[in-house]
C-alpha cells in the first residue's frame, strides 16, 4: 500500500478542504442551532463534484475510486458529519445500481443526479428490523402490472427530500426468505404535506423529521410505501439475490461510515490542540501539563490508526478482494471508537466550557455517538470479523 496521494487524489483532498473551510466551518454552530436540512451547502457541493461518487464513467464520463471516495468523505466530516452523511446517503442508495443495474437503469435512475442536485435515500432499516434484515416486513408482489410494494421503513437519511428510494424487501409476502431490491422514484411536484405519489403509482407517506441529538445538519424520517407500483425494470438485478447486494452495498459504505468517523476524530483533536495551546491553568498551557499531554497523545493515535484501517479497507474495497468485508468492519469500529474517544476526550479537557453549546466540541461529543451505530453497531461488525476469522 503506498500511503503517497496521488496527483487526483491530492486535488480531491485540496478542493474538499477549501470548500469545508470557505462554506462549513464558519457557520456551522449557527446552522446547527437553526435545525435547517443545508440545501444551500448540498447544491454546492452537488456544483462542486462532492456527491454522487459511486456513479460510473458510463453515466456521468469519469469515475472516482473508493479510496478517493473515502478521503473526499473523511475532508467533508471534517466539517460537518451531518453534511457528510446526506452526501453520502446518495452512493449508498445508488451504488447497488452502479454495481448491479443494468445500463438502461443507471441511465435511468443515475443520471438524473448527473443533471441537477437531486437526493436520494436507502430504505433498509424497519422498526422492527435493524441489524437483523431477515426481520424485515415490507414486500413486494407479483400482479398484472409489475409488483405492488408496502411496507414502512425507518430511519431514513435524506427521507424528507429524496427524489428517489432504493428500497429493500421481501419478495411475495412479508415473511418470506428471499429479498428483492427496488427503485422508487418520486413523482415530479407532487408533494402534499407529507405524502408523494410515486413516479409510476402508489402513495408514500414520510414521517415527521426526527428530533436527533446529533448530526441535526442531517435529515431522517420514516418512509411508508402504500400500493407502490413496481414494474420490472424497476427491480435491480435478480429479484432473488437482495441479501447479497445488502452485502455489497454495506462492503461499500462501512470504509465511507469509518472516513466520516476519521474526519470527526480529527476535527475533535484539532480545535481540542487548538483550545489547550491557548487555555491557561496553574501558571502554564493546559497542553503542557503532563495529564493533558498524555490524553493528546491517545487522541492522536486514535486519528492516526483509524486513518490506517480506512485506507486499507478502501484498498480492499477498490481490489475487490475476498476479505473487504472483514476489513470493512475493522475500519468502522475502528473509526468509530475513535471518533467517541477523541470527542470525549477533547470535551474533558475543554472542561467546563466544553459542556456550553458555544463550543464545537460539545456538537462534535453529540455527533460522534450515531458512528459507532449506524451501518451496523460494533457488536454486528465484530459478528461479521469474528465470522470471517473462523
Amino acid at each position: 500500500m503506498d500511503f503517497n496521494l496521488n496527483e487526483n487524489q491530492q486535488s480531491y483532498v485540496d478542493m474538499v478542504r477549501k470548500f469545508v473551510r470557505n462554506e462549513i466551518l464558519p457557520h456551522i454552530l449557527e446552522l446547527e442551532k437553526k435545525h435547517e436540512f443545508p440545501r444551500r451547502i448540498i447544491k454546492k457541493a452537488w456544483e462542486a463534484g462532492i456527491l454522487n461518487l459511486s456513479i460510473p464513467e458510463s453515466v456521468k464520463g469519469f469515475e472516482i475510486d473508493p479510496v478517493s471516495t473515502a478521503l473526499i468523505i473523511e475532508e467533508l466530516s471534517y466539517g460537518d458529519t451531518g453534511i457528510s452523511t446526506s452526501a453520502m446517503c446518495n452512493d449508498l442508495a445508488n451504488v447497488v445500481i452502479a454495481q448491479h443495474g443494468t445500463g438502461s437503469q443507471q441511465q435511468e435512475f443515475l443520471k438524473p443526479f448527473t443533471d441537477a442536485p437531486l437526493l436520494a435515500s436507502f430504505c433498509l432499516t424497519e422498526p422492527n428490523a435493524g441489524s437483523d434484515n431477515s426481520s424485515m416486513t415490507s414486500f413486494i408482489r407479483k400482479t398484472d402490472q409489475g409488483y405492488i410494494l408496502n411496507g414502512t421503513k425507518c430511519f431514513i437519511t435524506n427521507a424528507s427530500f429524496a427524489s428517489q428510494y432504493t428500497v429493500f424487501c421481501k419478495l411475495g409476502k412479508p415473511g418470506a426468505n428471499l429479498l428483492s431490491c427496488v427503485i422508487v422514484p418520486v413523482e415530479n411536484d407532487s408533494r402534499r404535506g407529507n405524502e408523494i405519489s410515486a413516479a409510476r403509482g402508489g402513495r408514500i407517506v414520510l414521517g415527521n423529521p426526527e428530533d436527533k441529538l446529533g448530526q441535526r445538519l442531517s435529515n431522517t424520517a420514516s418512509v411508508t410505501f402504500e400500493d407502490v407500483l413496481i414494474r420490472d425494470e424497476q427491480v435491480i438485478g435478480d429479484r432473488r439475490q437482495g441479501f447479497k447486494y445488502v452485502i455489497d452495498v454495506l462492503d461499500y459504505a462501512r470504509p465511507m461510515v469509518a472516513a466520516i468517523g476519521v474526519g470527526l476524530a480529527r476535527r475533535a483533536f484539532d480545535v481540542t490542540l487548538e483550545y489547550t495551546k491557548e487555555r491557561k491553568q496553574f501558571g502554564q498551557r493546559i497542553c503542557d501539563l503532563p495529564v493533558a499531554r498524555d490524553a493528546i497523545v491517545k487522541m492522536w493515535k486514535k486519528v492516526e490508526l483509524s486513518r490506517m484501517a480506512l485506507l486499507q479497507a478502501a484498498c480492499k474495497v477498490q481490489e475487490r478482494a475476498p476479505n473487504r468485508g472483514v476489513y470493512a468492519s475493522l475500519a468502522k469500529n475502528v473509526a468509530a471508537e475513535a471518533a467517541l474517544f477523541c470527542a470525549n476526550e477533547g470535551l474533558h479537557l475543554h472542561g467546563g466550557y466544553g459542556f456550553m453549546s458555544e463550543y464545537e466540541i460539545s456538537k462534535l461529543v453529540r455527533d460522534a455517538h450515531i458512528i459507532d451505530i449506524y451501518e451496523g453497531v460494533r457488536e454486528v461488525q465484530d459478528m461479521i470479523i469474528g465470522r470471517e476469522l473462523v
